[in-house]
């Protein structure tokens, strides 16, 4: 690998650009517990080495578990729920319904292709803050499954003439909606 550094080192000097060092990151993805130093330079400067990198806005971790990610995706979107929940105390089910699809939502999808949980722990962090938001949107009532939940969100599709398609049980009163 060092020998690509002074590779990239050279031909930065000979196409007159500059790279900053500094600004780089090494580090090296395995599970082993022991690891050797990593020890690249570039430009007789060190690189520093990390044990996880943000790229991209998305946090890759040396050891490959994607727990960091989570948690940083989770308080993130805590941060602008709680944000949203502070400035439309008193709006209507549509403007909440907007707000969380344009400044919670793209924070809980962005890179999830690549970083989806698959620990029950970290599904339910990010189920916790949907569910939070399809109270808030929903002013305290939503239906039973989450997803519903959030696809009523998403398309504002909460009446009764959507809800047979998920075939939910009624309650007493013969509505499907349920209190949390």
């Amino acid at each position: 690998m060092q020998k690509y550094l002074d590779r990239l080192g050279e031909w930065a000097v000979e196409n007159a650009m500059k790279i900053n060092p500094s600004k780089s990151k090494a580090i090296c993805f395995t599970r082993a517990r022991l690891k050797d130093p990593l020890d690249y330079s570039l430009a007789n400067t060190l690189i520093p080495e990390a044990s996880s990198y943000k790229y991209l806005g998305i946090i890759l971790g040396s050891d490959l578990s994607w727990a960091d990610q989570v948690n940083y995706t989770v308080r993130k979107a805590w941060r602008s729920l709680h944000f949203t929940m502070r400035i439309l105390k008193k709006g209507n089910s549509n403007t909440k319904s907007l707000a969380y699809m344009f400044l919670v939502l793209p924070i809980l999808e962005y890179g999830a292709a690549c970083w989806d949980p698959y620990r029950e722990g970290q599904i339910s962090a990010l189920d916790r803050v949907q569910k939070k938001a399809a109270k808030f949107v929903f002013n305290h009532i939503c239906a039973l499954d989450r997803s519903l939940c959030l696809y009523s969100i998403i398309y504002g599709l909460f009446g009764d003439k959507h809800l047979h398609k998920f075939d939910l049980p009624k309650d007493e009163s013969g509505g499907r909606h349920f209190l949390f």
